[in-house]
């Protein structure tokens, strides 16, 4: 690692106020910038929750969950059902989404967490795709037809609110959601015993359990949490965009999105996925709006996943940290350039 001070380290002044600073700024964000950056901003807020939700089964549990997307699918199906088949209002599908993601994760939970590697992404992702082969025939999400939600002050909490659902409103939801999905990830992942437990499995489930964690019980709580998280988003992105459909919501590149921006931005951190969300999704957005292609930005990806991998395997973060210098990358480029004879 080279001698040069983090990135992080070398920012003037107390972090408190440029936490400070941020924090006004995504609370003026859409008044600053209008309707179409508060649109930016709402879908990176989201992504970034939805990236730190893999993170959590991911990155600090190190299970490869490929069927991640699903419970976002499941979260925004349930919300749906719920307001559209049953006439509830939104906070009784946004509980809805939690019970039911909850169940289904635990259910799902005991028999697959007994694999692992390969045969647990392999089963995580088969169940995503049942999951929306069964939403695409089932008359109850709409089949075919999707489900269309409905929006007004009083889909709310069941009575007419003295504010408008709109784009601001959907931003400061986002942001709340975000925002919280942070802290439970800094206090459980960073500062608790729990989090201790899972980075214990993680590193080395035999040790771990040589030392009297349950660890059985430790991934099933990891998984339920970061799946209802994933479920807590596609509630509120279901009501925000109105209209559902399992080709749309029950993807997999929603999946493939959590798993790359955890990636790049450094797994088994808490700030990795703010900074691989707001890269992959701004490249994503903005290469659509302004390049008119909503497909230029994959080979990008694909080009900074492949350096990720090759010199920054703790990703952005690692970068940001001082954790990869020059000197590591010369080295990495060396041993890169005598496996094929290059050099």
């Amino acid at each position: 690692m080279s001698g040069s001070a983090p990135v992080l380290d070398r920012l003037p002044g107390d972090r408190r106020y440029w936490f400070l600073a941020l924090g006004v700024l995504l609370l003026a964000w859409p008044f600053l910038f209008g309707s179409f950056w508060a649109r930016i901003g709402l879908g990176a807020l989201m992504w970034i929750g939805l990236a730190q939700s893999w993170n959590m089964i991911g990155g600090y549990a190190g299970y490869l969950d490929f069927g991640h997307g699903a419970y976002f699918g499941i979260g925004g199906f349930a919300a749906g059902i719920a307001m559209v088949q049953f006439g509830y209002p939104f906070v009784v599908g946004f509980a809805l989404a939690i019970v039911v993601a909850a169940v289904l994760a635990y259910l799902v939970a005991v028999p697959t967490l007994r694999l692992t590697g390969a045969y647990f992404a392999i089963a995580t992702w088969a169940l995503a795709e049942s999951i929306k082969q069964a939403a695409l025939i089932l008359e109850i999400t709409g089949g075919t037809f999707g489900l269309s939600l409905p929006r007004s002050p009083d889909t709310f909490i069941g009575i007419a609110v003295p504010f408008a659902i709109s784009e601001t409103f959907f931003y400061y939801v986002m942001l709340l959601l975000c925002a919280a999905t942070m802290l439970v990830t800094y206090v459980l992942f960073e500062r608790h015993e729990f989090g201790y437990r899972v980075k214990a499995l993680r590193d080395d489930q035999d040790a771990a359990e040589s030392l009297g964690i349950d660890t059985t019980r430790v991934k099933r709580q990891v998984y339920v949490l970061s799946c209802v998280v994933a479920a807590v988003f596609g509630s509120v992105y279901a009501w925000y965009i109105v209209f559902i459909h399992p080709n749309d919501i029950l993807a997999p590149i929603v999946t493939d999105r959590m798993v790359i921006m955890a990636l790049l931005g450094g797994l088994g951190t808490l700030t990795g996925p703010i900074f691989g969300g707001l890269l992959v999704f701004l490249l994503q957005r903005l290469s659509s709006v302004f390049l008119g292609s909503s497909t230029f930005y994959l080979p990008l990806i694909g080009t900074l996943i492949m350096i990720t991998v090759l010199f920054a395997p703790s990703g952005i973060i690692g970068i940001l940290r001082g954790e990869i210098g020059r000197d590591d990358v010369r080295k990495n480029l060396k041993e890169l350039g005598e496996k094929f004879d290059l050099l």
